[in-house]
């Protein structure tokens, strides 16, 4: 490795570590039982989401506005987020009783800035600018330096790096077992860098596994790449790793911790949530699941292993739980669209439905317009079906009915319109 290239010691993670015991608990490292039998291996999950605010952030983010001179705190600080940074930030300022002013896009849910304002109180202030994280990040960059505040970033920053590795250090001292795998989410590389560098020092056999979702895979494109990629477009559905671009410090320092990156469906991101809840009545975030979602691409691979799954976050807004159990029906091949072409005649649906959708199917959505002077109308149709192998049979129908139709979950831009 580059001498030259910033590199966190263990040393460095346990001052920081040591640091941490002013504001937090360490978070269980807990056997699951359910996964564990499922994937035939011993899977570990380190609990972030029980975090104080509810996330890992609040360690990077305390560690380096504690590390800052008070000289220059008193001038107070300054970062953009849509989420789980702000709120670190915004706790860190109310325990420390300085001034911050957090950048937040004008899209940002309710939820997240009324989280923000609770745990920062009277010692935040909430800027709303840009329609995204970029532009957002852009303003309060340039408010900072126009001002002298010091700007908090979220990710690329030796005492973020450090603060986030402090992980590791809690795995080391709460598992019994060394891990052999451990499944760390990716957005900009902040977490992955700290904790990847701390495992790699105290367990070198064991293998770091990045996490990205599969529409936002920046982390992964880099190191394929060889240099740090900003991507020109991304799905920012998990929206706690949707990034376009990784940190300069953190790529390098990914590119010698991590041994392989694996990209994750976004829809089966979202089974993983229903899933996590469902069985063990956990709530996560879309972040949060990434690195349990991770495990059903790696079955070979872990099994009869010790695997340690890093739980980010559960900052999720109840509103999205609609669109994530559809979006988990559809990746699993269990809901599907159609336009359909009807005869425009009495009794074309009630014979659709009773030719048409299987006796485990259920017709869960329609729309149609009566359309007058014409032979024939088209409906949007949604069916559900109780297995995956049952799609086959109902295109089998539909054929031998001689239905006009076309399959809409392969059409993105009228599907964006459904999901």
């Amino acid at each position: 490795m580059d001498q030259n290239i910033y590199f966190p010691t263990v040393a460095d993670i346990e001052k920081a570590s040591a640091k941490l015991e002013e504001i937090i608990e360490p978070t269980p490292y807990q056997y699951n039982a359910h996964f564990s039998e499922k994937y035939g291996c011993n899977v570990f999950l380190k609990r972030e989401d029980l975090q104080r605010v509810r996330s890992y952030k609040i360690r990077g983010a305390y560690n380096k506005i504690s590390s800052i001179a008070p000289d220059v705190l008193r001038y107070g600080i300054v970062c953009a987020s849509a989420g789980n940074h702000a709120q670190g930030v915004a706790f860190s300022c109310n325990k420390l009783k300085i001034l911050g002013s957090i950048y937040m896009p004008v899209t940002t849910p309710r939820q997240k800035i009324e989280a923000v304002n609770m745990f920062g109180k009277q010692y935040v202030d909430i800027v709303l600018t840009g329609d995204t994280f970029d532009e957002a990040n852009e303003a309060a960059q340039k408010y900072a330096a126009r001002c002298g505040k010091t700007f908090i970033p979220p990710f690329d920053d030796e005492k973020i790096i450090e603060g986030q590795g402090t992980i590791g250090y809690e795995i080391e001292h709460q598992a019994k077992d060394r891990p052999d795998f451990v499944f760390i989410p990716i957005g900009g590389g902040g977490l992955a860098s700290g904790l990847g560098a701390y495992i790699k020092q105290v367990w070198p056999e064991c293998k770091v596994i990045g996490v990205e979702p599969a529409g936002a895979a920046s982390m992964k494109a880099s190191l394929e790449a060889g240099h740090v990629v900003d991507l020109d477009h991304i799905n920012k559905f998990v929206d706690g790793a949707a990034v376009k671009k990784p940190g300069r410090l953190t790529y390098a320092i990914c590119k010698e911790v991590l041994d392989d990156i694996i990209p994750v469906p976004e829809g089966a991101v979202c089974s993983t949530i229903i899933e996590m809840y469902n069985k063990n009545a956990t709530v996560v975030e879309p972040a949060g699941a990434l690195s349990v979602a991770a495990l059903r691409f790696c079955q070979d691979m872990i099994k009869g292993k010790n695997v340690a799954c890093i739980i980010s976050g559960s900052n999720n807004d109840i509103t999205r739980m609609e669109e994530i159990r559809e979006q988990s029906l559809v990746y699993e091949g269990l809901k599907h669209y159609f336009l359909v072409n009807f005869p425009q005649r009495s009794g074309a649906l009630l014979a659709f439905i009773r030719d048409i959708v299987g006796p485990s199917d259920n017709l869960v959505y329609i729309q149609y317009i009566k359309k007058t002077n014409k032979e024939e109308g088209p409906a949007l149709i949604g069916i559900e079906v109780a297995a995956k192998e049952d799609y086959e049979a109902l295109i089998r129908r539909m054929e031998a009915n001689g239905m006009s139709y076309e399959y809409i979950n392969q059409n993105n831009k009228l599907f964006e319109m459904l999901i």
